[in-house]
């Protein structure tokens, strides 16, 4: 369904539906932005197609990508486990991730630059009723979707953050796909699971479970980001130009999100990236999306390396991962020139 599909919406349809936002006045801000810089070097970029539609940003940019002169531009599917290795590997460009499941590719050295953080929230801690903190956890099943997948890494940071072995003292128990963690919850097979994008409201909507933890309120998790822009480096290195117009796109669509979180669920609703309305807008309306205009994202990155590198996760010091898998030149750019 996604491929390298280009979104129908023409230009006049775009300007009609963004001036309803108030965000006429920044399109044409950017004819004059687009101006008085040096040309792209490339005019066509990939992305990861994500299946969490908390990366709405990445699908709302793309008539801004037209407007910033990229000509083609292509979503990639990858599967759920695969984006960071698109990415690494060349096979795409760019993505939205969660910073989480990025935690053990940096670590791993792959090429991999994490740019900018987009917004917090998105994860929510379900539990049963034998369940009722993070330490009440001890010595009980959760259900994630892979190993070293987003959710297993941000539930062992949280683990380790309470005082916790995440590798001894709980019993994780893996899915195959997409879904198959949170049906292990809901068939009953596992006490927690950690929802992510979709999965909490429909969780709710089902009436399972109870949330012990939402990382949009509860701190400190709500302090920190939760999905990022990261870019393969070479890519980064090659094309600045390219790279900076691709970021400035998505963080003004994630300004749009903020803005008018029925629109934008309206949006993902008729191109299909999450058919159930009330579902996107509630993933709208909890992630929040205006975030990266306050936070320091080498402070999630920071957070997250040190709780993984004291249990034994990670190998490099947080100092290390930030030197060699960050570059925020683009993001401290970018906030100087769309800080009205």
């Amino acid at each position: 369904m996604y491929g390298s599909r280009m979104l129908d919406l023409g230009r006049r349809e775009f300007l009609k539906r963004t001036s309803m936002i108030g965000a006429a006045g920044f399109l044409g801000a950017y004819h004059g932005l687009t101006a008085a810089e040096p040309p792209l070097e490339t005019t066509k970029i990939r992305f990861v197609h994500t299946p969490s539609i908390c990366a709405a940003p990445l699908y709302l940019a793309e008539e801004l990508l037209r407007l910033e002169g990229f000509t083609d531009v292509e979503y990639l599917p990858q599967g759920a486990r695969n984006g960071p290795n698109a990415v690494a590997e060349g096979r795409a460009d760019l993505t939205m991730w969660d910073a989480p499941g990025l935690m053990l590719h940096l670590d791993a050295g792959k090429p991999i630059v994490v740019l900018a953080g987009v917004h917090s929230g998105c994860y929510e801690l379900f539990a049963n009723e034998r369940v009722h903190t993070i330490r009440d956890l001890k010595g009980k099943t959760v259900a994630i979707q892979y190993f070293g997948g987003g959710d297993h890494v941000m539930l062992s940071s949280m683990l380790a953050y309470v005082g916790m072995n995440p590798q001894q003292d709980v019993k994780w128990i893996a899915g195959e796909n997409l879904m198959d963690g949170m049906a292990l919850f809901v068939d009953g097979k596992s006490d927690a699971f950690l929802g992510f994008g979709q999965q909490p409201p429909e969780l709710r909507a089902k009436k399972i479970g109870h949330v012990i933890v939402n990382t949009t309120q509860d701190r400190p998790w709500s302090q920190y980001f939760c999905c990022v822009v990261a870019a393969n480096r070479e890519f980064a290195q090659r094309n600045p130009v390219a790279t900076k117009r691709v970021l400035r796109a998505i963080l003004r669509a994630a300004d749009i999100c903020a803005a008018e979180p029925q629109r934008a669920a309206r949006f993902l609703s008729d191109k299909l990236y999450e058919p159930r309305f009330q579902i996107g807008l509630a993933v709208m309306k909890s992630a929040v999306y205006n975030r990266w205009r306050e936070a320091d994202p080498e402070d999630t990155i920071r957070f997250h390396a040190l709780r993984l590198h004291e249990v034994g996760m990670i190998k490099s010091s947080p100092q290390k991962l930030i030197a060699q898998g960050t570059d925020w030149r683009f993001l401290n750019e970018l906030k100087k020139e769309l800080k009205a």
